[in-house]
């Protein structure tokens, strides 16, 4: 019940900053400047950040921690690996705790955080290929992002029931990952592109609900000689939606290489996605500069791959301090090296 309770907390939080977002400061459509998307991305992540320093300081309050007893079955359940120390004070081992669970959401927001500026590629490959006016992308976003966190609740949950069940699940899904690093690695340089009318996903809704080829300003639904008819604007939304559950099955996997308290995959998912909507106009406005990224990206993903499989198969564990540290690095790394060599027109 506790969990419950901070679970409902957290949301109704989200769901408060969300309604101001739309509510307040986007009641109107309108084209979002690369200045409003600067501060917007910084005000998602701090608060990020804010979160963090919560769990730093309060991470025992989401599982209602009162015993070193309840420590030591939170950390086996769990597998968060820390080895408390018996003949200290429980407030110590306490803290030990509290700075573990921090970690892990800081570094599997920092994951989730990276690998979704790959999806903001494709979600501007499909803005563009629906000849989408850049005033409702916000709109369509917003909604999106509605939609993903269900999904990514339902998905995260459930992943987590069949990880503790069958923990060979991870090497499957580390083998995925490693796929998808070698696959993103090979197309790092090709130029993809949507044909809308060929897209299967708009085929099936267009051949069972009524679909108007014109757009009715911001509404993804608008009536004709008094018959509801969906806009490709509410097309261009399901597909966006379809993508996330795509990229789902490589992000969502890769936190749980990080840990396996799935409240903290949870939150770690769903700031990085709130902060989705900011980050894409963002990057959309200075996309050129970051040549290597794709290429950062396939390492990221091969990095994490190989972490699981090692942990599965030979029970070698990467720390969690040492992973954020190997992160980072091939971030930072593809960043100096696009701004360093920059690509010749």
């Amino acid at each position: 019940m506790h969990e419950v309770l901070f679970f409902s907390g957290f949301l109704a939080v989200i769901a408060f900053f969300l309604t101001l977002d739309l509510g307040v400061f986007n009641k109107n459509s309108h084209e979002v400047s690369l200045k409003e998307s600067l501060i917007f991305t910084f005000i998602w992540i701090l608060l990020a950040f804010g979160f963090f320093l919560f769990l730093r300081y309060f991470g025992d309050w989401l599982h209602q921690i009162d015993s070193l007893e309840d420590l030591e079955k939170i950390n086996l359940l769990h597998k968060h690996g820390i080895t408390f120390n018996p003949l200290a004070d429980f407030d110590v081992n306490l803290q030990l705790y509290r700075n573990q669970l921090s970690l892990e959401f800081i570094t599997g927001y920092t994951i989730e955080y990276a690998l979704s500026i790959d999806n903001i590629f494709v979600i501007l490959m499909l803005f563009i290929s629906f000849g989408t006016d850049k005033k409702y992308y916000h709109r369509v976003l917003f909604w999106g992002i509605i939609g993903a966190v269900v999904m990514r609740f339902i998905f995260i949950f459930s992943l987590s029931a069949l990880i503790h069940q069958f923990e060979w699940i991870l090497a499957v899904f580390g083998g995925i990952l490693i796929y998808s690093a070698v696959k993103l690695f090979f197309d790092r340089n090709k130029e993809e592109k949507v044909d809308v009318k060929e897209h299967k996903l708009v085929k099936f809704v267009s051949r069972r609900f009524p679909v108007t080829p014109d757009y009715a300003g911001e509404k993804f639904v608008t009536k004709i000689n008094g018959k509801r008819f969906f806009t490709p604007l509410f097309l261009l939304l399901i597909v966006i939606e379809f993508s996330d559950v795509i990229f789902a099955v490589d992000s969502v996997p890769a936190i749980f290489s990080i840990t396996q308290d799935s409240y903290i995959v949870f939150f770690s998912n769903i700031f990085a996605i709130i902060g989705l909507r900011s980050l894409f106009f963002l990057l959309s406005n200075i996309v050129s500069m970051f040549r290597f990224l794709k290429l950062g990206l396939s390492v990221l993903l091969a990095f994490i791959g190989a972490k699981m499989l090692l942990e599965v198969f030979f029970h070698i564990s990467i720390s969690t301090q040492l992973s954020l540290l190997i992160i980072l690095s091939i971030l930072i790394s593809c960043i100096l090296l696009s701004a360093a060599i920059p690509k010749k027109e």
